[in-house]
């Protein structure tokens, strides 16, 4: 079996160009397949992070595009830089989650931020507080008070990419998680 490594050089040396998506790039054998999670959500204000709600644990800006934190009890699985999707099929029937809601707005996220260390196999999407949705019953929410509490949350781990390095967008995430993006991933 030829190596990826073995296959870029030839690629490299002969001149022909490929992109290969994040899963490639990324060594495989050190990832897992996916992480059962309890997922909930947080906005960049005082009363729900530290002191300084502008910049992660990490040292990033507190951006609600892609930002997303993890529980400490995660920290050697999913370090900073870590790039996560969700898929929520596994969801369990509680009235607490507002997944299907809120799904389109998290797309791929990176972990740069981390949680009360009383919270364990949890992660937290960061929204932006003028992210509202309008619900039935009471008019106007954020999308962090939609999303509630959800457990069942399938993450898989897309890729990791240097924590001084996050794109602005969910645009600019999805071209490095495809490979089309001129940032190399780790």
């Amino acid at each position: 079996m030829v190596s990826l490594t073995a296959l870029m050089g030839f690629l490299l040396f002969s001149g022909n160009v490929m992109t290969l998506p994040v899963r490639a790039m990324t060594s495989t054998a050190s990832l897992p397949s996916n992480y059962a999670v309890t997922l909930t959500a947080y906005n960049a204000v005082p009363a729900q992070t530290d002191g300084n709600p502008l910049e992660t644990a990490s040292g990033a800006f507190s951006n609600p595009e892609v930002v997303a934190a993890r529980s400490q009890d995660l920290a050697d699985k999913l370090p900073f830089g870590t790039i996560i999707e969700l898929e929520g099929s596994n969801i369990s029937s509680e009235h607490t989650c507002g997944y299907s809601v809120v799904a389109k707005s998290i797309g791929y996220r990176v972990i740069a931020d981390a949680m009360n260390a009383r919270y364990t196999d949890r992660i937290d999407i960061l929204f932006n507080t003028k992210a509202n949705y309008t619900t039935t019953d009471k008019g106007m929410k954020n999308a962090a008070e939609i999303l509630g509490i959800c457990k069942g949350i399938t993450i898989r781990i897309v890729g990791h990419i240097d924590i001084r390095n996050i794109p602005k967008t969910q645009t600019e995430l999805a071209k490095i998680v495809v490979g089309k993006s001129g940032l190399a991933l780790k």
